[in-house]
């Protein structure tokens, strides 16, 4: 459950862990970012009354939801279309693995390393773990991310379980995430990872569209299909490992299928589907984190069911628009018809 406002600011005041090679100029460009969306929120909050947006925490939150929206869908209507929507659930447990790591070399070597650095690290070599298994072994894609999933998940109970250095972990905030655990940090973690995951689509995106629909077509075309492939996956693990701060491992895959799901029943093309998902992440994430915040439960957890019921609306909406369509072809054709 998300702990109260009040016994929570101590521990989302904090900047949390150093961030190791996100330290002067950039860092302060995107300290200054987060400081002036913190402001916005402040005197958004002063001015309706609004409770949830005097705190710190809820800022940082709202603005790692708000970008994770974004990235998520950007990423899952590739997966979608290539029938990967399961990658997220490899590259999450693997992520876990990742902030296991790190959690364990702090406790042991005593230093600060980010946690959430170290899972962007490990869920990127599992991320090419998958797709070298795939080329090496001629594995079907669900065996190499069923292989990395179990072997990620397993090294990071592992070394839990070692509790060597008095290595203490709060277990649910990564499960299931947690909105307070969001620190200053962590939200310049996730800004970074959002400017490369944008920026890489944006510049490859012709090339993805084209391995996405077509890969024999692409191969022919002369383009190196394994490469963008890796491409993919790369971004892929970049984007759960920043969900996996207010989804949790558990949940983070959702983000990735089911907006995009509730997309495909409305749109006609890549295009609309593309922007239409990240729309209904975006509802899900702040009505989620709103209703997450006013009932204290779990973050994740209820932005997932505000996702699916989205989902849910979408279909209903597709079916009734599919109907009216039949209707008015019906009504043209025998408009059409020439009298007896």
């Amino acid at each position: 459950m998300t702990p109260s406002p009040s016994s929570t600011l101590s521990i989302a005041s904090g900047d949390g862990f150093a961030v190791p090679g996100v330290t002067g100029v950039p860092s302060d460009a995107l300290g200054w970012i987060i400081d002036r969306w913190s402001d916005l929120l402040s005197s958004v909050g002063d001015a309706a009354g609004i409770e949830m947006l005097q705190y710190g925490f809820m800022h940082r939150a709202f603005l790692v939801g708000i970008l994770i929206a974004v990235m998520a869908p950007l990423i899952g209507t590739f997966l979608v279309h290539r029938q990967l929507a399961l990658i997220g659930d490899a590259l999450a447990h693997t992520a876990f693995a990742g902030v296991a790591v790190g959690l364990f070399v702090n406790a042991v070597l005593d230093v600060g390393v980010s946690p959430y650095l170290t899972a962007v690290v490990v869920a990127m070599i599992a991320a090419l773990a998958i797709e070298l298994i795939s080329e090496v072994t001629d594995a079907y894609n669900d065996v190499s991310m069923a292989i990395v999933l179990s072997t990620g998940f397993a090294l990071g109970a592992v070394l839990i379980s070692l509790n060597a250095g008095g290595l203490a972990v709060g277990i649910n905030q990564y499960l299931f995430g947690n909105l307070a655990t969001v620190s200053r940090s962590n939200a310049t973690i996730l800004i970074g990872l959002f400017v490369i995951v944008t920026l890489v689509v944006v510049t490859t995106y012709k090339q993805l569209l084209y391995v996405t629909f077509d890969e024999t077509a692409a191969r022919v075309a002369g383009l190196n299909v394994p490469w963008y492939n890796r491409v993919m996956t790369m971004i892929t693990a970049m984007v759960v490992v920043g969900a996996m701060q207010i989804m949790g491992v558990i949940l983070v895959a959702a983000m990735l299928v089911v907006p995009v799901a509730g997309a495909a029943q409305l749109a006609r093309s890549f295009r609309e589907a593309l922007l239409a998902s990240i729309i209904l992440a975006e509802l899900a994430v702040l009505v989620g984190i709103t209703l997450s915040f006013q009932y204290e439960t779990t973050a994740g957890g209820t932005i997932v069911l505000v996702a699916v019921a989205l989902y849910i609306g979408a279909v209903m909406l597709g079916k009734i628009q599919s109907s009216r369509a039949t209707e008015d072809t019906i009504d043209a054709t025998a408009e059409e018809r020439p009298a007896d």
